[in-house]
């Protein structure tokens, strides 16, 4: 990028957001541990101080901590209905070799001693006993041209975030240690966000295809229609590069709205629909048969929906259509011996749903089973 286009990425807070940035930093996050282990009550703006004391005591020096995932994207748009479900503190440091990296996995789980409750034994526990009760997910890239690693405690809903927001944390983190005074609406740091999203859906894991359909469902528009039109095509083609297979979409899919969607039952349909139209639109790099399958898969999840919702109605107000066999025409067809008939559910649409409509959205095979 060039200089006028990183200054358009940044933005300074305001007093709203800072508010808003506070009440993250400052509240206490469960970490809830595994067997007998004790739930952690960790506020970030204490572990960001433990663990960054700590590496610069071991002469790794940390040039800024940054704010990343939902809660960013909270932070800057609370009317957004997202709310946030996950919080990832980026601690931006030089990692020369594998020595740096495992220094600072050693640091982070010690300092998870420091939140045990009072009255628990400290000494026999070690740093992989605590990883084994806290940690849900190790990840590390080390070459020439990436360099970085997670470490992902239990509660934690996602893997990897793809919120493009960050939120530089320093002059907060300043603010808190050396200020006398509260914050007010005339009285607090300036603190600088960051875009750092870029238009390369395939460079994302899943091309950010559920994640698109989501934003959709909550009534963001794209600024540009035509260039988003061309985006959910790489998108649809990295999502099938990672999930080619109709099992792991349906993991995946199923994954994504119990994740997703808690508290907002109510809205897995019209994400699902939504994301019915954009395969169906977009998807180019499946053979037929495939894209039949994945159409098909999402159908059978958004009928499912609603069989939960009690949107559909029951048998005794179910219409059945009967259509015969192709071969009963046939003049060769022997009456002697009953064809396998299959019916088709006409379901009348309840006042309060809104559905698609089926001459153009088949959300369910058209026949199924007769009971």
């Amino acid at each position: 990028k060039n200089y006028r286009e990183d200054i358009k990425c940044r933005f300074v807070l305001n007093w709203e957001q800072v508010q808003r940035l506070d009440a993250i930093l400052t509240g206490s996050i469960p970490i809830h541990g595994r067997w007998s282990f004790p739930t952690l009550e960790v506020k970030p703006r204490d572990i960001v101080k433990v663990v960054r004391s700590r590496m610069e005591e071991k002469r790794i020096h940390v040039r800024e901590v940054r704010l990343n995932g939902s809660a960013a994207s909270y932070v800057l748009h609370e009317d957004s209905g997202l709310g946030w479900k996950d919080l990832d503190l980026i601690f931006c440091a030089e990692l020369k070799g594998e020595m740096e990296f495992q220094i600072v996995k050693d640091i982070v789980l010690d300092s998870l001693l420091d939140f045990l409750p009072e009255g628990v034994n400290k000494e026999k526990i070690t740093p992989v006993t605590l990883k084994e009760a806290y940690v849900q997910k190790m990840v590390k890239v080390c070459n020439d041209s990436d360099r970085w690693s997670l470490i992902s405690l239990s509660n934690t809903a996602f893997e990897f975030s793809v919120d493009s927001f960050q939120i530089r944390l320093d002059s907060l983190l300043l603010f808190y240690e050396c200020s006398e005074h509260p914050m007010a609406a005339t009285f607090h740091p300036t603190i600088l966000g960051e875009s750092v999203y870029g238009d390369f859906p395939t460079e994302i894991r899943g091309g950010g295809l559920l994640k698109y359909c989501h934003l959709l469902v909550r009534g963001f528009r794209a600024a540009s229609d035509g260039e988003m039109k061309l985006l959910q095509r790489y998108m649809c083609s990295r999502f099938f590069i990672d999930f080619p297979d109709v099992g792991e979409q349906r993991r995946k899919l199923e994954s994504y709205l119990q994740n997703h969607f808690v508290g907002l039952e109510d809205r897995k349909y019209d994400y699902l629909a939504t994301l019915y139209d954009v395969v169906q639109e977009s998807t180019v790099c499946l053979m037929g048969h495939e894209r039949r399958q994945t159409l098909s898969l999402i159908s059978s999840l958004a009928l499912r929906v609603l069989a939960e919702q009690n949107a559909i109605p029951n048998a005794a107000n179910v219409t059945c259509f009967y259509q015969p066999a192709p071969y009963v025409s046939d003049s060769n067809f022997s009456n002697y011996y009953v064809a396998q008939v299959q019916p088709v559910y006409s379901c009348p649409p309840s006042p309060p749903q809104q559905y698609l409509n089926l001459s153009q959205h088949p959300m369910y095979a058209t026949w199924l089973p007769c009971n």
